[in-house]
């Protein structure tokens, strides 16, 4: 889910999340940290659908509008085995974070790879449904300017989530 927890948005319970989507008919739901991640089992394939119906079933019972962009296990699991950070050391003050995007998307002004001008926020690479960026906290500007060089890039329709999260969603 997009915007949950996160400044000031849509302040939503993750038991709150989990019955809903459980009250949608989607099955072995749990939820991941609180910033509306959700996993899932559902039969339909159909990914616009299943976010249609999630969109318009959160607005029924949350009585608000949210962000829904899926992404299936197989998929995560391509990201993974791709290695998208492969090479980059993990230090204390680096951060590195997927954006999804809910419809393919490219940027609008930059080339990717891309560095800030002091190179605390840094694009790896991009294809049409992620970008891959690394956030050094030791240099500078921290992660809602980050946040908003991707969203002036790709759009607002978009969440970004730490590699880490992404990793334990697999678990």
């Amino acid at each position: 889910m997009r915007g949950i927890n996160v400044g000031g948005h849509a302040t939503i319970k993750m038991s709150a999340l989990k019955d809903a989507f459980e009250g949608m008919g989607f099955k072995d739901v749990r939820t991941l940290l609180a910033s509306g991640n959700v996993i899932f089992e559902c039969e339909n394939s159909d990914e616009k659908m299943i976010a249609d119906k999630i969109r318009s079933g959160l607005k029924e019972t949350l009585k608000k509008d949210i962000g829904v962009i899926l992404r299936s296990r197989d998929d995560l699991e391509t990201l993974r085995s791709a290695d998208p950070f492969k090479g980059i050391e993990v230090t204390p003050s680096i951060r590195l974070y997927v954006t999804f995007f809910a419809e393919k998307t490219a940027p609008r002004t930059i080339a990717i790879p891309y560095a800030t001008p002091q190179g605390e926020f840094r694009i790896l690479r991009a294809s049409p449904l992620e970008v891959f960026s690394v956030l050094d906290l030791a240099k500078g500007k921290g992660t809602p300017e980050a946040m908003s060089i991707l969203e002036k890039e790709f759009g607002s329709n978009l969440t970004t989530r730490n590699w880490n999260t992404v990793l334990k969603t697999l678990q």
